[in-house]
């Protein structure tokens, strides 16, 4: 059984209903990937090590508080190279706040939105390498 610190209770005629923290995570990561402009999520050392072995972290990135009845993110995201920032960062709370609400039931009291780079496309890259190699 889940530790009760770490789960959402809602309690109602025919039991009990626990939404991990873990599951609240998932949910902000996804829906902060969907917005146009963000490149990836930002993890650390541990979610780097999960990806090289093969696992896919869709929490990486994320920071959650739950409580009974609200929860407060925190995401780490890095845009793409020519995005206007703070309209991509909007929509990212919005989008976010949207599918934790609609998928738990909880309120979401804040999103901050932490931009920790800037990722540049790979095709940008390689007609760079391509036009110095040509003649």
């Amino acid at each position: 059984m889940a530790d009760d610190s770490k789960v959402l209770n809602k309690k109602d005629a025919l039991g009990v209903v626990r939404i991990a923290d873990e599951v609240v995570s998932i949910i902000a990561g996804l829906a902060a990937t969907e917005v146009n402009g963000i490149e990836a999520m930002s993890g650390g050392l541990a979610g780097g090590i999960a990806e090289i072995l093969g696992k896919k972290n869709f929490a990486k990135g994320v920071k959650v508080e739950v409580g009974e009845k609200e929860a407060a993110v925190d995401l780490f995201v890095i845009v793409k190279y020519g995005v206007r920032i703070p309209d991509v960062a909007l929509a990212v709370q919005e989008n976010v706040k949207q599918a934790i609400e609609t998928m738990t039931g909880l309120s979401v009291v804040e999103v901050n939105v932490h931009i920790q780079g800037v990722g540049f496309p790979e095709e940008e890259k390689e007609e760079e390498d391509n036009t110095t190699r040509v003649r």
